[in-house]
């Protein structure tokens, strides 16, 4: 009983001392910026030196088109009223090797998986591309007016541009309108993610797009991975990553030369009163060790201009009609 005792109040011990360290890097990340970083000097192409706060669409823009699909690129691409700095999706591969954009590790929320396939939680890497072509994938997306316009569509119905796309075919078809950024995420783990990362560079050296991509993913087995295989991948920070750098960046410690292993920090803005990652001492630090800061998923206009007005790089928005409106207003 005693030990157990030992053991509890060690436990409390740590939990309130990371407590007090929160609280700490909180306060101090929202009320002292920070050294600014001298812009002659950064050499990352993903950081804003002119302070323009790009446009990104996240997952193709899932707010006003099906997300991850060929349609949603189109939407974006042809769009009168709004334009795109950074296109922003997910990727998984099939049981035979190829990358298809999906955020989910199912198909069952965005598209007719279950009925067409008789099953729930269908997964991409169960089924080849040409079993996964056969589905919609604007099935389940609802528009503003909360209508599903495409819901239903089986067979020959289904629209080309509806249908699972491939990476190599999206990046041709926006490569032919213009030349773009991208933060593309695997969401594959393990070998599945492994695979996935050799395919990723192979399509993206192939069409000399390397310095165009920060890849990213929340699986740290496919980031070490990454870094042993590919080292000119550019790449996010993960989650342990993250949170060291808000504890150097909060307490001003200087990191060596190449301590960072990352060009980009992709974020959200916060969470609850604690950490506080949409502030100008995040931004400036990052700056000051050439790495970019990518926030989503931003679709609020008030955030919007907050993340502008403190520097950020670009914002990632399921509206990026909205985020382009805001931001260049």
């Amino acid at each position: 009983m005693k030990v157990l005792f030992k053991i509890l109040k060690a436990v409390i011990s740590i939990v309130l001392a990371v407590a007090l360290l929160l609280t700490a890097a909180g306060v101090i990340c929202r009320t002292l910026p920070g050294k600014e970083a001298d812009y002659s000097k950064v050499t990352n192409p993903h950081i804003s030196v002119d302070g323009k706060t790009l446009v990104s669409a996240h997952r193709s823009g899932g707010d006003i088109a099906p997300e991850n699909t060929l349609a949603a690129f189109k939407n974006c691409i042809e769009s009168e009223d709004f334009n795109v700095d950074i296109y922003e999706f997910d990727l998984h591969i099939t049981s035979d090797g190829k990358l298809i954009l999906l955020h989910d590790s199912t198909l069952d929320r965005t598209t007719n998986a279950v009925a067409h396939f008789g099953e729930e939680n269908v997964a991409p890497s169960t089924k080849t591309y040409a079993q996964l072509r056969e589905l919609n994938f604007g099935e389940n997306f609802e528009d503003v007016d909360g209508n599903y316009p495409y819901r239903g569509l089986t067979g020959d119905e289904i629209p080309d541009d509806l249908r699972a796309v491939l990476l190599e075919d999206v990046l041709d078809y926006l490569e032919s309108n213009g030349s773009f950024d991208y933060i593309i995420e695997i969401k594959d783990a393990g070998e599945n993610g492994f695979r996935a990362a050799d395919e990723l560079y192979r399509i993206i050296s192939e069409r000399d797009l390397l310095d165009n991509v920060v890849f990213g993913t929340f699986n740290m087995d496919v980031t070490n991975y990454v870094d042993k295989n590919y080292p000119d991948m550019l790449r996010s920070a993960g989650i342990p990553e993250v949170i060291l750098y808000y504890f150097m960046c909060a307490f001003g410690i200087e990191p060596s030369e190449g301590f960072f292993k990352y060009e980009a920090l992709q974020i959200p803005m916060g969470f609850s009163f604690i950490i506080s990652l949409d502030n100008s001492r995040v931004i400036n630090y990052a700056h000051r060790n050439n790495i970019a800061v990518q926030y989503w998923t931003i679709n609020d206009a008030e955030d919007m201009e907050l993340l502008k007005d403190i520097g950020a790089d670009c914002l990632m928005s399921d509206n990026p009609a909205l985020a382009y409106e805001v931001l260049n207003g």
